[in-house]
C-alpha cells in the first residue's frame, strides 16, 4: 500500500471523485464530510496525508491544520483552496501544511503531491519508531572531552552494566538517543533489540497502540493483530524519547510495565508479560509537570532511579571543533566532495553562536555548508544567514535577502532543479520554495 489518505470535504461528489482517483494510485482512502468527523478519525487511525478543504460546515480547514500538526506532527496536510485565494494557501503553509492546491486549476498536481507528502510522512514515522540490533558502540565513540560530557559518559558507562531504569535529561538535540544506544549496547541486553519511539509524534490513542499493540477488531482499521513495541523490546531495551509528552492515562499503563512487567494489548482481555529495560528521555521539567498534574509522581520516581543530565552544546564549546570535523568527513563522503577544511572565521562564528538546536543543529549546518561550498574550504558565506556575523567582511555587505537568494540558488543547483529535494534540504514546504523562487526571480 502506497499510503493512507484522509479526504475532508463537504462536497460529496468531489470527495468520491478524489477518492476513486487516489485509490487507483494504490492509496488507502477514508472520507470525512466535516472537521468533527475528521478529528474523530485522525485520533483513532494513522494517516500519512490529510487532503482538507478550507470551507467546511463546522469550521475552517486552515485552523484544523494548526491543531492537527500540534497533535500529530508526522501527518502531512494538503489544503484544497478556492480558485485565486492564495492567501489561504500561504496561511496554510505557515500553519504547517505540506502544500496547497487550487480547486479546478491544479488537478494534475494532486497525485504527485500526495506521493511526495506520503513519502515525507513515512520517513518521519520511520524516524519516530526505530528497532536496532546489536552493533559496536562504545562510550568513547560519543564525541567530545569536555568535563560535563565526560561526567555524563562516566555515569552512563556505570549504569549500563545494570538493568536499572535510566532517565536522560537535556535540551533537544543534545544526543539523548545516542546515549541510550550506548547504554544498551554496553549492557547484558545487547543481544536483544533496542526499540525507540518518540512519544511526541503520536496522539494518545495511536501511541497506546504503538506501545502495547492490538488484537484484530480492537478499533476501526485494526484488521489484524499487531505486536506492540513493548513486546518487541522483550529481553532488550525500550527507549521512550520525549516521555514528558505522554498522556497521563497512558503513564499509568507504563508504570505497570515498570513495576510488574505486565501489559494488556488493545482489544485483549489477558495480561502479557515482558522483561525489558526502560530508558526515558525528556527536555521538560518533570517536577514542574508533576505539580501541574501533567506527570505521575510515582512514574517519575520509578524512572528517576538513575538520572543523567546531558550538557547543551554551548556548555561544551571545546567540543565544537571535533564535532564539526566529524560531520565534515561524514558529508564529504555522502556528497562525494574532495577533502575539505573549515576556515578559522567559521570556527570563530561557531564558538560565538548559541546553538539552541545543539548537536542536531550543528549537523544540519555542516551538511548545508558542504553542499554550498564551491571551494575546498567552508567559509562564513556557506553558513545560514543567522550564523553569518557582521564581523565577517565578505558576508556583511550582503542583505539577508541576498544571502537567502544565494542559498536557495546553490541548493537548487545541487539538486539539479529538483524542487521537492531542495525543499527537504532547506526544511521548507514545496509551496514556500516556489514562492521564494518567484520572489527572487529564480524560475528561469
Amino acid at each position: 500500500m502506497t499510503g493512507k489518505i484522509l479526504i475532508v470535504d463537504d462536497e460529496e461528489q468531489l470527495r468520491k471523485l478524489l477518492s476513486r482517483i487516489i485509490t487507483l494510485e494504490g492509496f488507502s482512502v477514508e472520507q470525512a464530510d466535516s472537521l468533527r468527523t475528521a478529528g474523530s478519525l485522525v485520533t483513532r487511525q494513522d494517516f500519512d496525508v490529510v487532503l482538507c478543504d478550507v470551507r467546511l460546515p463546522d469550521g475552517n480547514g486552515i485552523e484544523f491544520i494548526r491543531t492537527l500538526k500540534k497533535n500529530q506532527p508526522l501527518t502531512e496536510i494538503i489544503l484544497l483552496t478556492a480558485f485565486g485565494n492564495i492567501t489561504d494557501g500561504v496561511q496554510a503553509i505557515k500553519n504547517g501544511a505540506f502544500d496547497y492546491i487550487v480547486k479546478g486549476d491544479n488537478n494534475d498536481r494532486i497525485i504527485p503531491l500526495l506521493f511526495q507528502a506520503a513519502e515525507k510522512a513515512r520517513d518521519a514515522k520511520h524516524s519516530a519508531v526505530k528497532v536496532s540490533r546489536s552493533s559496536v558502540q562504545g562510550f568513547d565513540q560519543i564525541i567530545g572531552s569536555s568535563p560535563l560530557l565526560t561526567q555524563a559518559k562516566s555515569l552512563a558507562a556505570k549504569v549500563a552494566a545494570t538493568s536499572s531504569a535510566v532517565l536522560l535529561l537535556g535540551e533537544t538535540g543534545t544526543g539523548k538517543e545516542v546515549f541510550a544506544n550506548a547504554i544498551h549496547q554496553n549492557s547484558p541486553r545487547r543481544e536483544f533489540a533496542m526499540v525507540a519511539i518518540n512519544c511526541s509524534a503520536f496522539t494518545r490513542e495511536l501511541l497506546e497502540g504503538e506501545l502495547f499493540g492490538h488484537r484484530a477488531g480492537a478499533y476501526t482499521g485494526a484488521l489484524k493483530d499487531k505486536k506492540g513495541l513493548v513486546e518487541m523490546a522483550n529481553g532488550g531495551t525500550l527507549f521512550l524519547d520525549e516521555i514528558g509528552e505522554m498522556n497521563i492515562e497512558l503513564q499509568a499503563k507504563l508504570l505497570r510495565v515498570l513495576e510488574n512487567g505486565e501489559f494488556i494489548k488493545l482489544g485483549d482481555t489477558k495480561t502479557s508479560k515482558v522483561d525489558l529495560r526502560i530508558i526515558a528521555a525528556t527536555n521538560r521539567d518533570l517536577r514542574k509537570d508533576i505539580e501541574q498534574g501533567h506527570f505521575r509522581e510515582d512514574l517519575f520516581y520509578r524512572l528517576n532511579i538513575f538520572t543523567i543530565e546531558l550538557p547543551a552544546l554551548r556548555e561544551r564549546p571545546q567540543d565544537l571543533p571535533a564535532l564539526a570535523q566529524t560531520f565534515l568527513r561524514l558529508f564529504e563522503e555522502r556528497y562525494h566532495r574532495e577533502r575539505m577544511t573549515i576556515s578559522t572565521a567559521v570556527m570563530e562564528l561557531f564558538q560565538r553562536y548559541e546553538w539552541k538546536g545543539n548537536i542536531r543543529e550543528l549537523k544540519n549546518v555542516m551538511e548545508r555548508a558542504v553542499i554550498l561550498a564551491e571551494s575546498g574550504t567552508i567559509e562564513p558565506v556557506n553558513l545560514p544567514f543567522e550564523l553569518q556575523a557582521p564581523s565577517d567582511k565578505n558576508s556583511s555587505a550582503l542583505s539577508l535577502a541576498e544571502i537567502e537568494r544565494k542559498h536557495i540558488t546553490a541548493i537548487l543547483r545541487f539538486t539539479n532543479g529538483n524542487k521537492a529535494k531542495a525543499a527537504r534540504i532547506l526544511e521548507i514546504g514545496v509551496a514556500t520554495l516556489y514562492r521564494k523562487m518567484d520572489e527572487y526571480h529564480l524560475n528561469n
